[in-house]
């Protein structure tokens, strides 16, 4: 056999040496690997990691959260991660279509994937209109969240330094901080209850649409501009970040809720089944290492989650120590962090200005980041759709025009009065830990089970000429769906109705509001499958077997297929 083949199965048949794929012209790719690892730095490294992780790991024994963490990064993130990255480049395919060549049956979850990154894209880029309206409010000869002697302050109204050391602690209970009323009062005005929205913010819409054309401009050109723009934007926030916290409390491991804080920020700060990796990946030449670019970048976005630590709570133990207060009294999460704490912090530093232009310099860069990703993501979805229509002349411009635009004016619901109780709406139902928990678990089981693990591994052999480690595949075929699916039943049976800071409920129709978010993405799942199945012929067996049956001209069938003319099948090779 090795003598009447030799030259030729030398050739045809060494898989371990990786082929190339058919040209992506028309779609375009990376210019080189920086801009495609810039570019996944810059979706997964957000805000999440400043605002999010620092306050989880106090709230949940300090250096203790580390465990669950790290359970959920090796069981989860990096196996999902690699799954993501290496299922765009294999199939050169945005998130719906990549599903569609790999397991039709599973088509679904590209769509529920895209309606979750549009609601992301719509309220997501909010926190940059509230950074920009800060960030044009810095430029003062005193900032204006320092002081009392603004138009919108109230007799409650106490500064920092009055807070700290003039006034007894009841009465200050009962005061408002200044920097509280210049968020509710100067940049919110919010309203009493959800019930009334009231009328438009008309300065944060200017800073909306400010936000919405620098997002639009950075990828108006598809990954040419994209990489551009990632140089400056993923790398800047890093020279933001600076020293200090970790106390551990063992104890807090028996708490299920610190188990559920862990998976679901691998989840969200991992950008993991949203479709933004897909999309990102699917711009890789074939041949690119993706197996490597996965761990690096799993590492670069928890290594920075650490740091960013060290940095939030520098600041927050600096602004407990000047206030005589503990931390715990500080720490928050969320908008409260940078739009309320973190302000709070910078009046009391020297030159305040500065730190102030600094930090939501920062803010904007790391949401920026993410935010045209998410929209890269849901263009490139659906441009790959119909590729012979929008790859031609300006039709994809005006694709990203059109989304920008109806995003545009959905969001402009979030900048009025009342809008920060329909943007807690947004991201409490829209991304919420049982959707992404659920859409990790059948990922896992698609490709693990269904479209085969092995296969899978193949693929991505033929991509970078070796195997990953075996232990990655073991954990997409079992651990990753087990602990996914333990998750989302404890989410489940933990859920609570959203009350507005936790205080204030929801009238009923922000609750259906919300659950009819969270169904319109996950019942596309179920509801594909129902279609699918009904439009494919043959019996159920036949139709199912059919749906769960890669594209033919994927590149590993095509290299099969070039086996069958020699009448040669992979198990009759002889190692050279």
């Amino acid at each position: 056999m090795e003598k009447q083949h030799g030259p030729e199965v030398k050739f045809r048949l060494d898989m371990s040496t990786a082929h190339d794929a058919p040209t992506t012209a028309t779609r375009g790719q990376w210019s080189n690997k920086i801009e495609f690892l810039l570019a996944v730095a810059g979706q997964i490294v957000g805000l999440g990691n400043v605002w999010r992780f620092p306050y989880l790991c106090y709230k949940n024994g300090g250096g203790v959260f580390f465990i669950p963490y790290v359970v959920f990064l090796f069981t989860c993130g990096i196996p999902l991660f690699l799954l993501e990255t290496s299922l765009g480049q294999y199939t050169q395919q945005g998130s719906i279509t990549c599903w569609t060549k790999i397991c039709p049956l599973f088509e679904g979850m590209g769509y529920g994937n895209q309606v979750t990154v549009f609601y992301s894209s719509v309220y997501y880029i909010i926190i940059l209109a509230w950074a920009f309206l800060y960030l044009f409010s810095s430029f003062k000869s005193e900032l204006p969240w320092a002081s009392c002697r603004n138009s919108w302050n109230t007799e409650a109204c106490v500064e920092f330094d009055q807070r700290a050391n003039y006034f007894n602690w009841t009465w200050a209970e009962n005061s408002t901080s200044s920097v509280t009323e210049f968020w509710e009062r100067r940049i919110l005005n919010i309203t009493g209850s959800a019930n009334e929205l009231g009328s438009i913010r008309w300065e944060l819409a200017l800073c909306l649409l400010l936000s919405w054309i620098i997002c639009y401009f950075c990828i108006w050109k598809g990954v040419k501009s994209t990489g551009k723009v990632v140089y400056f934007t993923a790398t800047f926030p890093y020279a933001m970040l600076a020293v200090f916290y970790l106390y551990p409390d063992p104890s807090r491991l028996t708490d299920p809720q610190v188990w559920l804080d862990a998976g679901t920020q691998i989840f969200y700060s991992y950008a993991l089944c949203i479709g933004c990796l897909t999309a990102l990946g699917s711009y890789n030449k074939y041949n690119n290492n993706c197996y490597k670019d996965c761990i690096y970048l799993c590492l670069l976005n928890s290594g920075t989650s650490f740091v960013a630590g060290f940095a939030i709570f520098s600041v927050l133990g600096f602004m407990a120590y000047e206030q005589n207060t503990d931390i715990s009294k500080v720490a928050e999460s969320g908008p409260g962090l940078a739009f309320i704490a973190y302000p709070r912090a910078v009046s009391m530093m020297p030159f305040p200005q500065i730190w102030a232009i600094f930090f939501f310099i920062m803010i904007i860069l790391l949401g920026l980041d993410s935010e045209f990703v998410g929209l890269e993501s849901l263009t490139t979805a659906i441009s790959d759709m119909n590729p012979a229509f929008f790859h031609i002349g300006h039709r994809r411009k005006l694709l990203l025009l059109g989304i920008c635009v109806i995003s545009f004016l959905t969001g402009l619901v979030m900048v009025t009065e009342g809008g920060l109780y329909i943007f807690q709406l947004f991201d409490y139902y829209t991304c919420s830990g049982m959707t992404i928990l659920l859409f990790g678990m059948l990922q896992s089981v698609a490709i693990g089970w269904v479209y085969g693990v092995d296969r899978f591994y193949d693929n991505i052999e033929d991509m970078i000429g070796y195997r990953p480690f075996p232990v990655m595949k073991y954990c997409l075929k079992y651990a990753t769906p087990v602990v996914c699916l333990g998750t989302f039943i404890f989410a489940l049976v933990k859920y609570t109705p959203l009350k507005f800071n936790n205080v204030v409920e929801y009238p009923w129709w922000g609750y259906v509001l919300g659950w009819g978010f969270t169904l319109s993405s996950t019942l596309m799942i179920p509801l594909f499958m129902v279609y699918r199945i009904c439009i494919t012929p043959g019996t159920l067996q036949q139709r199912i077997g059919i749906l769960c049956t890669p594209a033919e001209d994927l590149p590993f069938t095509r290299e099969r297929k070039a086996l069958a003319l020699f009448d040669l099948s992979p198990e009759s090779m002889v190692p050279l």
